[in-house]
This record gives C-alpha cells, structure tokens and sequence, in this order.
C-alpha cells in the first residue's frame, strides 16, 4: 500500500483497488491491489508498459468501466476526502463533470464529429452552469483560444475532422478545463501524434496546470514525456504498482528491476553513446499470472524466493517506495555479498 502523507488530506487517494474482467477465455485480474495517492496541485505520472493496468485504474475513478464484464472487487477511492467508491456511479460521474476531468488518447472518439467544437464546449457551460446560449459560446471560444486555437473565434465552427490531430487534441483539452476541475486525468494525451507536437501537447498540459493549480494524472508508457511534468511518478506492472516516489530519485535511483530495464532502454541526453537494452521476455498474461514475484520471469536479479513469495511495496526512502525484495540491491548496483 502506498501511504499517503500523514500532514495533509490527498485530493485522491486509491488503495488496494481489485478489478476483474470477464472475457471469452475465463475470468482475469486487471488490477490486483493498487495504491496510490495525488496531492493538490501536483502531477503524478503513472508508467508502464501496455496491459499494465494504467488505463484500467484511471477509468475505474471515473466509473468508465463496462458494467456487465468489469467487476471491482475490493478497495477504496477517495476525493477530497469522500469515498466515492461506495457511492452510486451517479455520484462520480457528478465529479468527473465539475471536479475531475479526463483527456484520452484518441481525441477523434472523444469528439461528436458532427456536431461543431465550439457548440460541444458551449453545450458543457449551458448544461452545467445554466449559461445562457452568447455567453456559454464565447466562454467556449476563450477557452479555444486559451489552448492555442489559432483564430479561435472562427474555428469554433468547425468540425472535428477539419482539425489536424494536435490542434483536436486541444481542443479535447479545451473541453476538459472548460469548468476548471480540480483534477485533470490526461491518459496517454500523446500517443498518436508525431514528436514535435508531443512536446508542445506536453508544455501546454505543464503550463496549464501551473495556471489554474490544478492537480493532474498523466498516464503514458514514455519516460521521456514526462521529465519536465511530474513531481511523482508511480510505475505499474501486471496490474499493480511496484515502485512510486519523488520524479528524480526514481530517476536517478530506480529501486525495482523492472522500474531500472524501462530507463535502460530509452535514451537518455545526459548519458550519449550508452547501449540501450530492452527488458527480455513479455509481460504475463492475466489469465495465467504467476506465482510470487510478477517480474520474476523477466527479472535479471531474481532468486528462488522472487517466484514463490510476492514483495509488497516498503519504504526504501524518503517518500520512495518498492515492491521488490531486492530493492537496495537494484538501487546500489551492489549484490547482497557486496559485489558490484
């Protein structure tokens, strides 16, 4: 379990969340037993590679789940302090619409595409705020313009299709701190689109939640998008979080092996010429999990307890948490006998 700070309420709080899914080949586990909290203000990054369970954990705080196959089996979620978990689904969706807002990955499903962008970000200060019909559009077009919809007033009559992915993409951000939330949740918000404009996707999320002091979830499978963003990161693996804490002491201390195999297969601008070095192996299926350890199949470090006793997450410093029972080992570069 990841403890939140003892000094201060967290704005959310997840602990031990269980979810299960029906499928054709029997029932599986996509999160089993994840912990994890945001501060007011603060962004916290949530890594892994696909099938982790990031997108999982983050529409299961929305209440996006598909009611007949998804099954929550245990666990809590709090906001601001209310445990939303127990609530009718009624109650979250009443935040996600005021309090909590979500940008995905694909802005072209999360738009109407043949209703207007302007007329679809008006709509929310009409339904919401009872704006009458003038104001509620030119809130609509400010907000367009905030983003960096070049000549805002005149593409808010156009329609999804005539924007190119970038600029949908903001207008989906557009959308999203229309009724300034308190929390923004931006699942992997770069993924389809091509470098140059994930880098300016990236400063605009970072510039707009300094702004409005907004606390912000990034869900991605890219260290590199989110250097410059986090303040926490917390870095998921089949299902469960296995290491989380402070952006650069997990950076620059990785505590667990699997953590340590993701930063040695990115480059990195501070270590030029290094051999990068993909972690072995795939991911378990979630139909078949194995014992102990979920890393140990793919873990360069494992031993005969890592497959049959599993680690939980402790403190390995201030604020740092691992799931790994060789943590200190990962972090030092130095085996238990003392070779390096």
């Amino acid at each position: 379990m990841v403890a939140p700070p003892p000094t201060r309420q967290p704005l959310l709080a997840v602990d031990d969340l269980v979810v299960s899914f029906d499928g054709p080949l029997g029932t599986y586990r996509a999160l089993d037993g994840v912990s994890f909290h945001v501060d007011a203000g603060e962004t916290l990054a949530i890594l892994g590679e696909s099938g982790s369970g990031k997108s999982v954990t983050v529409r299961t705080v929305m209440a996006l789940l598909p009611r007949h196959s998804a099954h929550v089996e245990r666990g809590t979620i709090r906001y601001a302090g209310e445990e939303i978990s127990a609530k009718p689904v009624r109650r979250t969706r009443e935040l996600s619409a005021t309090e909590i807002a979500m940008v995905f990955q694909d802005s072209l499903t999360a738009l109407n595409p043949v209703v207007r962008v302007g007329q679809q970000i008006a709509e929310l200060f009409r339904v919401r705020q009872r704006l009458p019909r003038r104001e509620a559009w030119r809130r609509a077009v400010a907000g367009l313009d905030r983003v960096g919809i070049p000549h805002a007033a005149r593409r808010a009559h156009d329609y999804p299709h005539q924007f190119s992915g970038g600029m949908r993409q903001r207008v989906v951000i557009a959308m999203a701190l229309a009724l300034q939330p308190r929390l923004l949740i931006a699942d992997e918000p770069t993924t389809a689109l091509d470098v140059t404009v994930q880098a300016q996707i990236m400063d605009l999320l970072r510039d707009l939640r300094e702004a409005d002091g907004m606390a912000m979830i990034l869900i991605t499978h890219d260290l590199g998008v989110v250097a410059d963003v986090a303040d926490r990161v917390a870095v998921m693996y089949a299902g469960t979080v296995v290491e989380s804490g402070p952006l650069r002491q997990v950076y620059d201390a990785p505590a667990h092996p699997y953590t340590r195999g993701l930063m040695n297969s990115i480059p990195a601008p501070d270590r030029p010429g290094t051999r990068l070095t993909p972690i072995e192996g795939m991911p378990p299926s979630p139909l078949h999990p194995p014992t102990g350890c979920p890393f140990h199949p793919r873990c360069p470090v494992a031993r005969p307890n890592c497959r049959t006793d599993r680690p939980t997450l402790r403190i390995v410093a201030a604020g740092h948490q691992a799931a790994c029972h060789y943590a200190q080992e990962v972090m030092t570069g130095v085996d238990s006998h003392g070779a390096a």
